[in-house]
């Protein structure tokens, strides 16, 4: 019995949103070399489950994506922008 309260404690607690946090990756985005490479690399990134906004620094060649990272994590952006043939890395 109390093994199956701490069972249902544990899934309560992995369920949570509050565990959730919003976090802010910036992309390096070498690739963008003309005025319609940021609309294909903005588009990549919002189909990411949990990008809550993303905006597109051409002049800098840079991506600063907001994201919940209960859903997403920098790694799968990184995937996204590389997947539409815009490899990318996340700055420190």
């Amino acid at each position: 019995m109390k093994k199956l309260a701490a069972l249902i404690a544990l899934a309560a607690a992995l369920s949570t949103p509050a565990w959730a946090a919003t976090k802010t990756a910036t992309l390096s985005v070498s690739g963008m070399t003309c005025a319609a490479c940021p609309v294909t690399v903005k588009k990549a990134l919002s189909k990411v489950p949990g990008v809550e906004k993303t905006e597109i620094l051409f002049d800098k060649k840079e991506a600063v994506v907001t994201f919940d990272d209960a859903k997403t994590s920098a790694q799968a952006l990184v995937s996204a922008t590389t997947d539409a043939g815009y490899p990318s890395t996340v700055k420190n």
